[in-house]
């Protein structure tokens, strides 16, 4: 087994503590591990299982990657876009902070957390699948299922660690496998019509998001049976960068509102929707500061 190096900068002000926190939602540690300044995660690269190791040492990230088959090279800048997207990096939240840092509302939460950014899944395959597990239960139970999907559907690597499915891997395991991991009929659903428009090119998750292209690819989700708006919203932040998203519906971002602005309620959806669209086109990362303002690993 060989294994493929590389490093890259981090800025000022990066929440390295915060990147850990996301993946350390699993306290069973089935595919992701976090080891001090370490964190290894379970991954499938061209059908191989495969280890990644991201340490944060004195601004700096070094991602190695592990593959279980010495056939498979991948590289150098694959390596790279790989690190640069799961550390969040490809977010210009600088350009946010210098517009928002000195508003009288979200200026205070701003400042307190600078350098937040969205910490993204290892590809938007696996935001999607996450957001979906996620649908109208707890964070607590839906990280049970993602566990029990990952050993039912994944691959093990040698070291031990498994690695989230991709496509192929669901395609191979029955509805009955998925039923007994924890997802509802409707779950199953979704996920296999994902699946099917994954394989038959009707949409096409590589492509970079843009504010030109999203409502594109945001009807192209909407179609899918299963899949709402606020799914979609999730995934396109989760694993697209994309921080435009409105998660007005999301009911830790109206309780973390309420007490921002000091009212006696939970706003509404609406009026949670109607106050996030002055940010735009960063709702979602209000949102993110919404969540961080509870927990690190909230958001």
């Amino acid at each position: 087994m060989k294994t493929f190096l590389v490093k890259l900068p981090l800025p000022s002000h990066y929440l390295s503590s915060d990147f850990f926190a996301f993946h350390l939602r699993d306290q069973q540690n089935v595919a992701e591990i976090v080891e001090g300044n370490t964190l290894h995660k379970g991954l499938i690269w061209q059908q191989q299982a495969a280890k990644l190791n991201l340490m944060i040492k004195n601004q700096q990230a070094t991602l190695s990657l592990e593959i279980d088959s010495p056939t498979v090279i991948p590289q150098e800048s694959e390596l790279h876009s790989l690190a640069k997207h799961l550390l969040g990096l490809n977010q210009p939240v600088e350009q946010f902070e210098a517009q928002y840092m000195t508003d009288p509302i979200i200026g205070k939460l701003i400042k307190k957390q600078q350098g937040l950014r969205i910490y993204q899944s290892a590809n938007a395959f696996e935001a999607l699948v996450w957001a979906i597990i996620g649908q109208q239960i707890s964070v607590h139970a839906a990280i049970a299922i993602r566990r029990r999907f990952i050993q039912a559907v994944g691959l093990q690597h040698t070291s031990g660690i498994w690695c989230f499915p991709d496509v192929l891997q669901v395609s191979r395991v029955s509805d009955d496998t998925l039923r007994q991991a924890g997802f509802s009929i409707g779950k199953v659903v979704a996920l296999r019509a994902l699946c099917d428009a994954i394989e038959n090119q009707q949409i096409d998750l590589s492509q970079q998001i843009n504010h030109e292209n999203v409502n594109f690819i945001t009807e192209q989700l909407l179609q899918i049976k299963g899949i709402g708006p606020w799914t979609v919203s999730y995934a396109l932040l989760r694993g697209f960068n994309y921080l435009n998203g409105s998660l007005h519906g999301d009911v830790a971002v109206r309780r973390n509102l309420q007490t921002l602005l000091t009212k006696q309620e939970p706003p509404t959806a609406k009026e949670t929707e109607k106050w996030l669209t002055q940010f735009s086109p960063w709702r979602a990362l209000v949102a993110a500061h919404l969540w961080r303002s509870q927990s690190a690993a909230g958001y």
